[in-house]
C-alpha cells in the first residue's frame, strides 16, 4: 500500500513567497522535506489539494509540473504525482522555503542551561547482540521466554470482551486485573500485605523510584544510598536537589549502624545489591527497621532481582517487616520478563499513593491498558510461573559456568551473592582499569560493563567490572572468561 501525504498538512504561508503559486511550491516542499516522505509517497490530486486550500486547479498543476522539473516530484502512470527519488537535500530560494537557521531561533543553551544531563549513566551499545560474548546485565534469553504464551493472553486482552473496557481512558486508574494478582500472589509471595488503594503500577521501576523520591526528598531532607550503588538512586536525588550521604556497602550490604544520625531518607537494594549482588541478613534489616522508627526516617526498597534466588531461599522484603508503613516498596515485571515490558509497581501507605497517583496522572496519565491486561492475564494464567522456573533453572546453570571459569582464572570474584541473581561482580588482575579494558575487549568481540559508573567517586584506577550471564549462551561462558583474562595480562605486562 502508498503512503500519501495527506492535504491539511500543506499549508500557506503569506510570508514564505510574494505570488500563490511561490507559497505553494513552498508548502509542498516543507511537507516533503518535514515528514521525511519516501520516495513514490503519493500527493494529492490536484482537484483535492485546490479543494482543501481554497483555490484554482491550475495553480496546483502549474506547480506539479514546476517541481517535477526541479526533481521534488515525478508524475506515476496511473497513479498521479509522487515524491521523486531525486528530491535534492536543501530547500528551495527560489520557492520560498526558509533555509534553516533562519529568523529567530531560541537560544538552547539558555533554555535547558539549569537542567544538566546525569552524570553517572549506565551505557550499553545498541548492537549487544552482534558480539559474541555479551557478558551484558539487563537483556532477556529470547529462547527462555514463551512467546506463543504471551501471544495468546495479547489476544485475549485485545478481544471484543476487553477491548470496551481498556480502549476507554481511566482516568488515572491500573487495571484492577494486574492490580488484584499483584496484591494476592506477587505481594503474598514476598510476605506483604496490601490493599488495591496502596499500589500504583509504573513504567517499571524506575518510573516508581521518580515518583517516590519527587514527593519525598528535599533540600533540607538528607538521603542516604549504597556506594557503589545503582548510578540512577544518586541521579534521581540529585534532580531533586537533595543532599545525599553515600554509604559504603560490605557483604551483606549497608550498615545500618554507619547511617548518619541526621538521615531522613534511604534507598536501598537489599536483596541483590547492586552492583555486587550482596543480601543485606535479616539482623541488619531490623536494625534498619529500628533506626528508621527511633530517627524518623522513610525507607525506599527496590526489591531488585529476588525472583532470582535460586541459590537459596529469599529473604523477607524489608516491607514485609515493616509495621509502622516507613517502607515504600518498589518491585518490576521488566526485568524477569524482558526490559522492553516496562510495568513495575510501587507499594506503600494509601496517603503516599493518592499523592503518586496525582503526580503520575500529569506525567503519563497510566501505563498502557492494554499492556497492563496483558501482563495481568499472563501472570494469572500461570505463564509468569513456568517463565521463572525455566529462568531460575538457566542462570543457576550458567552461575555454576561462570564461576568455575573464574575460579580457573587470575580474576577475582569481588562480590558475595548468597541468593543468586544475574549478574557477578569481578575485579581485575593487578588493578587495572576496568575501563580500558572494556574497550579492549570490544575489539574482540567482547561486552563487560566497567565498574565506574557504580561509584560516586570511582577509585582511579577503577578495577571493578560487571559480568552479567542472563543473554550470554553457556557454551560462550568458559571462552568469554579466558578471553577477558587473555586481554588484562596483555594490558598489565610490562
Amino acid at each position: 500500500m502508498q503512503s500519501r501525504i495527506p492535504p491539511e498538512i500543506i499549508l500557506l504561508r503569506e510570508d514564505e513567497a510574494p505570488t500563490l503559486q511561490g507559497r505553494l511550491a513552498a508548502a509542498i516542499v516543507r511537507a516533503i522535506l518535514e515528514i521525511h516522505a519516501r520516495p513514490g509517497t503519493r500527493l494529492p490530486s490536484s482537484r483535492r489539494l485546490a479543494e482543501a486550500l481554497g483555490i484554482s486547479r491550475l495553480t496546483v498543476t502549474l506547480v506539479y509540473q514546476e517541481l517535477v522539473s526541479q526533481g521534488y516530484l515525478e508524475t506515476m502512470p496511473r497513479s498521479g504525482i509522487a515524491v521523486a527519488a531525486t528530491v535534492p537535500h536543501r530547500r528551495l530560494r527560489a520557492s520560498g522555503v526558509r533555509e534553516k537557521g533562519e529568523g529567530c531561533s531560541p537560544d538552547w543553551e539558555t533554555w535547558l542551561g539549569d537542567h544538566p544531563l546525569p552524570r553517572r549513566v549506565i551505557r550499553k551499545p545498541a548492537n549487544w547482540r552482534e558480539y559474541r560474548y555479551p557478558f551484558i546485565y539487563g537483556q532477556a534469553d529470547p529462547s527462555l521466554f514463551d512467546h506463543n504464551a504471551w501471544r495468546d493472553c495479547a489476544r485475549q486482552a485485545l478481544g471484543t470482551r476487553d477491548f470496551a473496557d481498556l480502549a476507554s481512558d481511566r482516568y488515572g486508574a491500573d487495571d484492577p486485573l494486574l492490580i488484584e494478582y499483584i496484591c494476592s500472589n506477587t505481594l503474598a509471595r514476598r510476605g506483604i500485605r496490601a490493599r488495591p488503594d496502596e499500589v500504583l503500577v509504573t513504567l517499571g521501576a524506575q518510573n516508581a523510584l521518580f515518583l517516590a523520591v519527587e514527593l519525598l526528598a528535599r533540600a533540607d531532607r538528607l538521603a542516604v544510598t549504597e556506594d557503589p550503588g545503582y548510578p540512577d538512586f544518586a541521579e534521581t536525588l540529585r534532580r531533586a536537589q537533595s543532599p545525599v550521604a553515600f554509604l559504603p556497602v560490605d557483604h551483606g550490604g549497608m550498615n545500618p549502624a554507619e547511617l548518619p544520625a541526621d538521615t531522613r531518607l534511604v534507598i536501598a537494594t537489599p536483596s541483590h545489591h547492586i552492583p555486587t549482588g550482596g543480601t543485606m541478613p535479616l539482623a541488619r534489616r531490623r536494625e534498619l527497621l529500628q533506626r528508621a522508627a527511633a530517627q524518623d526516617f522513610l525507607i525506599i526498597e527496590d526489591d531488585y532481582d529476588f525472583e532470582m534466588s535460586y541459590l537459596a531461599p529469599p529473604l523477607p522484603a524489608l516491607k514485609s517487616m515493616d509495621d509502622a508503613g516507613r517502607v515504600i516498596y518498589v518491585g518490576s515485571f521488566s526485568k524477569s520478563l524482558f526490559p522492553g515490558l516496562r510495568i513495575g509497581y510501587m507499594v506503600a501507605p494509601s496517603e503516599m499513593i493518592r499523592k503518586a497517583r496525582a503526580l503520575r496522572s500529569i506525567m503519563l496519565r497510566h501505563p498502557p491498558s492494554h499492556l497492563q491486561r496483558i501482563t495481568a492475564y499472563f501472570l494469572a494464567l500461570g505463564h509468569y510461573d513456568a517463565h521463572i522456573v525455566r529462568l531460575r533453572e538457566a542462570l543457576k546453570r550458567r552461575r555454576g559456568l561462570i564461576e568455575d571459569a573464574l575460579r580457573s582464572s587470575d580474576l577475582v570474584i569481588a562480590g558475595a551473592p548468597q541468593a543468586g541473581g544475574s549478574s557477578i561482580w569481578v575485579r581485575t588482575v593487578a588493578d587495572l582499569d576496568s575501563t580500558r579494558l572494556a574497550e579492549r575487549l570490544r575489539q574482540e568481540s567482547v561486552l563487560i560493563e566497567p565498574g565506574a559508573v557504580f561509584f560516586e567517586t570511582p577509585p582511579d584506577p577503577c578495577p571493578y567490572f560487571r559480568l552479567g550471564y542472563a543473554t550470554i549462551s553457556d557454551g560462550a561462558i568458559a571462552a568469554g572468561i579466558a578471553r577477558i583474562e587473555r586481554a588484562a595480562h596483555r594490558m598489565t605486562r610490562p
